[in-house]
């Protein structure tokens, strides 16, 4: 299938104004530039917010929790911004988190672990598992219900709820229900036909990936570890129901394609979806263009489905 149409008219505005490619950018301005790109959505408006800060392995972690209307106990759903493991923060997830909350009913913890390069791998891995434990273990004290916890996120948030979901499994608990993986990053091999037929032209190339990777994990031999690959995983048997997306010109298709196999050989329920002619990062745009709508749709139904909404 062709580029959407509407995505085809973006990124024809966007390469009349050439600038710098993030991975040609001080880490600083990529930071900045993101921010610009997934502004905060306070239009959305949800019944609570509260920005609180959690205990984690190497201090405090920043998190926001937003609440619906209505009387609860309400799920839980945890949410890992994408970014590269490098860019991105509370500020550039707020969209999404609010009209996840808004539209499943759910409490979204969303959760700020530690960026690289001032923290590299596994640091980002282990702020996430600790604030998904604490989100089950003080589930009472936001008013959610801890035997209805999802994990989610997209591009790295993605490569993170799959890395939580596997160490919550072998590390028994906390329980899980379910992992949103939107577009996620799960092997690092930039030879695959989708980063060759996607290598430039649709925001994410792989250079941009190459420089993530480099940035968050410089030891190329490393890569292999699980958690920060897991499709390198050697079980993926008894991990959570799973909601995979992934988008026709983007270089993370065939991995994140892979991962649903791999759980599903494995007897995992997976729903996996390919969304032809979109990009990556496509539910940042889910308000913007039609044609991201029935992805966002398909991600609301598939958490409202597994919390009984």
């Amino acid at each position: 299938m062709p580029l959407h149409p509407e995505y085809d008219a973006m990124l024809k505005q966007l390469a009349a104004t050439p600038g710098p490619a993030i991975n040609e950018m001080p880490v600083s301005d990529a930071r900045a530039m993101y921010r610009m790109m997934r502004p905060a959505a306070p239009d959305l408006a949800v019944a609570k917010l509260q920005d609180k800060s959690i205990p984690g392995p190497a201090g405090a972690i920043p998190t926001r929790i937003y609440t619906p209307s209505g009387s609860g106990p309400f799920p839980i759903f945890v949410y890992f911004h994408g970014g590269g493991w490098v860019i991105g923060d509370l500020e550039t997830a707020d969209a999404i988190a609010r009209e996840f909350c808004q539209r499943v009913g759910c409490v979204v913890v969303s959760v700020d672990y530690r960026l690289a390069p001032e923290h590299r791998f596994p640091a980002a891995v282990h702020d996430s598992y600790a604030a998904t434990k604490w989100a089950s273990e003080n589930a009472e004290s936001f008013n959610g219900e801890p035997n209805k916890l999802a994990v989610g996120g997209e591009s790295a948030g993605g490569n993170l709820a799959a890395v939580v979901s596997q160490l919550a499994r072998d590390r028994n608990g906390p329980a899980i229900v379910y992992q949103l993986l939107a577009y996620p990053v799960t092997g690092a091999d930039f030879t695959t036909p989708s980063y060759r037929a996607n290598a430039e032209g649709y925001l994410l190339t792989r250079a941009g990936m190459q420089w993530f990777w480099d940035t968050y994990l410089p030891n190329a031999s490393e890569r292999s570890n699980p958690m920060a690959t897991p499709l390198n995983a050697k079980n993926f048997a008894k991990l959570p129901s799973a909601l995979i997306m992934t988008a026709e010109f983007d270089p993370l298709r065939d991995e994140g394609e892979a991962y649903a196999n791999r759980l599903k050989s494995a007897g995992v329920v997976v729903d996996y979806v390919r969304f032809d002619g979109l990009i990556h990062d496509f539910l940042a745009m889910s308000r913007q263009l039609s044609a991201v709508k029935p992805a966002m749709d398909k991600a609301v139904a598939g958490l409202r489905n597994v919390f009984g909404r």
